[in-house]
């Protein structure tokens, strides 16, 4: 069973990018393609609990759907809730795995965590 998780949009090129990135590097990950399969919001607490950085980095604020309702972005449970209920206002690419979980924005994010 692969030890990673990589949160991924085929439809986003910064996603695409980690892809290539993580496969290229002969990481074992299984990938969860969140649009089509939403994490529900138990696993999304978990993702937050495990996330390094600003939670506000997990959710794209810029996005339509964000701004015609916005949130409180500094509350796990609220994202944990929202991001369930909409799953397309996470950020992406996310990967998680070591008990800890980053947004790879940039990708040297995702660099940092497969090497500790």
């Amino acid at each position: 069973m692969s030890s990673w998780k990589f949160y991924h949009n085929p439809h986003c090129s910064k996603s695409r990018e980690a892809l290539a990135f993580l496969e290229a590097e002969a990481v074992d990950f299984k990938t969860v393609e969140y649009i089509k399969n939403p994490p529900s919001r138990g696993e999304f607490r978990e993702l937050i609990a495990q996330m390094t950085g600003p939670l506000s980095a997990m959710v794209r604020t810029k996005d339509v759907e964000f701004t015609a309702a916005p949130f409180d972005v500094n509350s796990a449970e609220e994202v944990a809730l929202r991001l369930s209920e909409k799953p397309q206002l996470m950020e992406r690419p996310v990967l998680q795995g070591k008990g800890k979980a980053v947004v790879g924005r940039p990708l040297e994010n995702i660099k940092e965590l497969i090497k500790k």
